[in-house]
């Protein structure tokens, strides 16, 4: 299936760890590092919507999701924030590519809310929770009406939770993972009820690799970095 390269975005989900040697640097100074990269955040070629992994995960503190046109605005604003003096302090620990497309499964296939009628890009829930898919290469022998069948009960259940939102990036041969999957939602329950219920599908017998997978909270971006140092 082939799409014109103008009809996409590309993504990058980063999640970064922040070294506890900010935290030792007097408020002042630290009120400084966060004010320049929330600056940099504001004046953005890209999108960049900020998200806290604080007390969530143990690897990493805080997330970006990016979203742009060309892969180098993707590399432009990693490289001025690694110029900021909190860039100093943070370090990318996870990093997903991938871009939107529209799914070839969904043809002939209409709801409200439906993943191809929304916006690249968040809607803007409380939660965000990511992870990178692979699928078993026999999923990719069987015929395409086949896989067609079988999506049809994925997305059955899907429909029985309207509030969780899915966005698909699609990372073949761009990066490691094949997709990155994120849902945005307003309770973690419901998304936990959602996966739980997935994991029964006939589709989930056919996923290689479904982690690491990151639970976030969607907030501006100075709660995001005063969360690093506490001044909450």
């Amino acid at each position: 299936m082939m799409t014109e390269q103008g009809d996409r975005k590309i993504m990058r989900y980063v999640f970064y760890s922040c070294d506890p040697a900010f935290r030792a640097l007097p408020p002042e100074e630290r009120e400084l590092h966060k004010k320049e990269v929330g600056e940099l955040v504001a004046s953005a070629e890209i999108e960049v919507h900020a998200y806290s992994t604080v007390g969530l995960r143990a690897d990493v503190d805080f997330g970006f999701w990016q979203l742009g046109r060309e892969a180098e605005q993707l590399q432009t604003f990693q490289a001025k924030l690694n110029g900021t003096a909190l860039g100093r302090y943070i370090l990318p620990v996870h990093s997903y590519l991938a871009m939107t497309r529209k799914s070839q499964y969904i043809k002939g296939h209409k709801h409200e809310g439906q993943e191809d009628q929304m916006p690249a890009g968040p809607v803007g829930s409380r939660y965000l929770f990511v992870y990178p898919m692979d699928k078993q290469r026999a999923w990719y022998r069987l015929a395409f009406e086949e896989r067609r069948r079988i999506m049809g009960e994925h997305f059955r259940i899907g429909h029985k939770y309207p509030n969780v939102k899915i966005h698909t990036g699609y990372s073949f041969g761009i990066d490691d993972q094949e997709f990155v999957v994120a849902f945005e939602g307003e309770s973690v329950g419901e998304f936990l009820d959602l996966v739980e219920e997935l994991r029964g599908s006939e589709s989930s017998s056919y996923t290689a690799r479904d982690v690491p997978i990151f639970t976030c909270v969607k907030a501006p971006m100075q709660h995001v970095l005063d969360l690093l140092d506490g001044t909450v």
